[in-house]
């Protein structure tokens, strides 16, 4: 894959400016503790509980796109009241399959904070031209994950190799890239790119099992399948 993992530091920043305000208020400051992740820089094969998510979805390049996403993530999430006595994850997004041969303008993005099972609806709200929001279920079952410590642009022998894991234990990846961003950007600026902490993950099924379909990867209050 190119670089497609690096939602660039304007889309990115939005994500840490927001979260820092949250746990510096909210949350009583609680910060993310790098070392507490430390462990993955190992790839491993674990079973993860299908997560409720506040979703945004938008198609077009990251770099155009990335910024009015992850605002109206954050605005739907705090007017929703799912940060009230809830502690939630960091946030993360997914990406399509096959993205080396899709032209960037046309690639999709779900961007997404998980919430409590008190939201049940979302706000009103107004989202911007080509963005939309849900409710949903992001599936999950049998994942691989790794995590990458650097720049969002270097991801890639990250990627490799976690593929290459999962290829030697006979498995296969399927429905796309996920991204749950540990540390990056903050309220001061980008900070150091190399000090980044970023999981990647995917979804995997055993390799002669998985010809001819398989799960449909979320379900949504929406309605929305995929």
């Amino acid at each position: 894959m190119r670089d497609h993992t690096s939602l660039r530091w304007a889309a990115v920043c939005l994500v840490w400016v927001l979260w820092a305000a949250v746990q510096a208020t909210e949350l009583g400051a609680q910060g993310v503790d790098p070392a507490a992740y430390e462990h993955l820089v190992e790839p491993r094969i674990v079973e993860r509980a299908d997560e409720r998510v506040l979703e945004v979805g938008a198609v077009g390049d990251p770099d155009d796109v990335g910024s009015a996403a992850f605002g109206l993530l954050f605005q739907l999430y705090f007017s929703s009241g799912a940060a009230t006595g809830f502690t939630p994850a960091v946030a993360r997004a997914r990406w399509q399959e096959g993205l080396d041969e899709i032209p960037r303008s046309e690639w999709i993005g779900r961007y997404a904070l998980p919430v409590p099972e008190a939201v049940e609806s979302l706000p009103e709200h107004t989202p911007p031209d080509g963005v939309t929001a849900s409710i949903t279920t992001w599936e999950y079952g049998t994942v691989a994950e790794i995590l990458h410590i650097g720049r969002y642009d270097a991801e890639q022998p990250t990627i490799e190799r976690l593929k290459a894991f999962v290829e030697a234990g006979g498995y296969e990846t399927f429905g796309g890239h996920e991204e749950e961003y540990i540390v990056g950007p903050s309220m001061a600026g980008p900070g150091n790119p190399d000090e980044y902490r970023t999981i990647l993950r995917y979804r995997i099924r055993k390799a002669d099992l998985g010809r001819g379909g398989g799960p449909s990867g979320q379900r949504g209050l929406s309605g929305r399948e995929g």
